[in-house]
């Protein structure tokens, strides 16, 4: 059987496109069937040759296969393509970025490609493929021209992120910081710190460079390594203060960054990609036009428009420290106000407390309405009063309950789908 350089240069994979859905073959691809808990890609093989792809690796006989030139066996077709990732990664010029973090890492990755996509040649992470499957397809953008790749990486368990960072041996390394998500796995916050600098430890191991938000306790015990760190300091290599109005606004040396971003959880977002632009050079009018022509969208911190109420659409995901950011942002706001929270998901044993603390901190934040959709959320209806509880959507729709208020917050776990609730709105 080849090794992973043999294969590498068989394959010419430094010139050709992977991946791993047959529905979406990019014509000379090649493709990997890779199992997942819900799918296996081998069954898809045949598939694959079909619609495009020059090449396919599978780890499965099967009597329907030509195992000829366009269709390779290995051992493992997902360590395969990890592996090769890796020895990719190893053959590139480009500097890596790498970003891992509770929350606003996919916000964060795209401010920062931005910023120095306006003068390097840069690549970042699609969308969330930000695990073992995902991060190695992001690693094959690289290509030979490729001056930057910005990689997200994301966790719910030890090791993850170790692993991760093996593979695409960042240049850099940040960590938005560390919140309550996915306790599941990561038990409380401390563990979530433990996981997630798993980034910090490979990057001092390897005489990397931290890039690090000065205001995080957390993140300034580890600058004694090479580091850029930022913040409100004038100690710091990059000194911001915040101008928030209505968006998030950043000041550095009398000049004035301005962004379309909603919310004081996204300023050190926007802090640590402002900080990366200064370090390699970019003009700060470059910075802030990069910046102002960022619209978010996905369901992530969006400002939609319906009549005269203005939503603040933020149902990606949620997590207890995302949420109670959301809460105390959305409190500052003038005029009469409805908070509509989903439940928060992957909080293991602490599910129940987390709930319940966010129900307080909503009544106490939000002066007009609180509305809570979800099981997790209902099982506290009889003991709060001064709430509207609703098992499921469904429930919420059909009590025909009427939002008039002004600005309304909408936020939950994906798995809740929150975003169904703009078309409750409109009608």
């Amino acid at each position: 059987m080849l090794s992973v350089n043999e294969l590498y240069h068989e394959l010419k994979l430094s010139n050709y496109l992977v991946d791993i859905d047959s529905r979406k073959i990019r014509k000379g691809s090649i493709f990997f069937g890779i199992k997942g808990d819900n799918f296996n890609g081998n069954d898809f093989v045949n598939d694959a040759i079909k619609n495009g792809s020059r090449l396919a690796i599978t780890d499965e006989e099967n009597p329907n296969f030509n195992f000829d030139q366009r269709i390779i066996k290995v051992s493992d077709a997902l360590s395969t393509l990890q592996e090769l990732s890796k020895y990719h990664r190893k053959t590139c010029n480009a500097k890596v970025i790498g970003i891992t973090g509770s929350n606003g890492k996919t916000t964060t990755k795209e401010l920062i490609n931005l910023v120095l996509s306006s003068d390097y040649k840069t690549i970042c992470t699609s969308g969330n493929f930000n695990n073992h499957i995902g991060l190695p397809l992001s690693l094959f953008e690289i290509k030979d021209d490729t001056e930057f790749a910005i990689i997200e990486m994301g966790a719910n368990n030890f090791g993850e992120i170790a692993f991760l960072t093996s593979l695409c041996e960042p240049d850099y390394g940040y960590i938005t910081n560390f919140g309550k998500a996915h306790l599941k796995g990561f038990i409380n916050v401390d563990g979530v710190i433990k996981a997630k600098t798993e980034l910090y430890k490979w990057i001092i191991e390897n005489d990397k460079t931290l890039l690090i938000n000065g205001q995080d306790k957390n993140q300034k015990k580890f600058d004694v390594h090479k580091h850029i760190i930022f913040g409100s300091s004038e100690n710091f290599n990059y000194t911001f203060t915040e101008r928030n109005k209505d968006f998030v606004n950043v000041l550095f040396e009398n000049y004035l960054f301005e962004t379309k971003l909603y919310g004081t959880y996204n300023y050190s977002n926007v802090c640590a990609a402002i900080a990366l632009g200064l370090e390699f050079g970019i003009d700060k009018n470059k910075i802030n036009q990069s910046l102002k022509d960022y619209q978010p969208k996905n369901n992530r911190s969006e400002i939609i428009k319906i009549g005269d109420k203005t939503i603040v659409l933020d149902a990606y995901n949620a997590n207890p420290s995302s949420v109670e950011e959301a809460i105390k942002s959305f409190s500052i706001l003038e005029g009469d106000k409805a908070i509509i929270l989903g439940d928060m998901y992957e909080l293991g044993k602490e599910s129940s407390i987390e709930h319940k603390k966010i129900i307080k901190l909503c009544q106490e934040n939000i002066n007009s309405k609180c509305i809570f959709i979800g099981e997790k959320f209902y099982s506290f209806s009889n003991n709060e009063q001064n709430s509207n509880f609703f098992k499921n959507k469904s429930d919420f729709f059909n009590s025909n309950m009427e939002i008039g208020e002004k600005n309304i917050l909408i936020k939950g776990s994906r798995g809740m789908k929150m975003e169904e609730i703009i078309k409750h709105i409109q009608e």
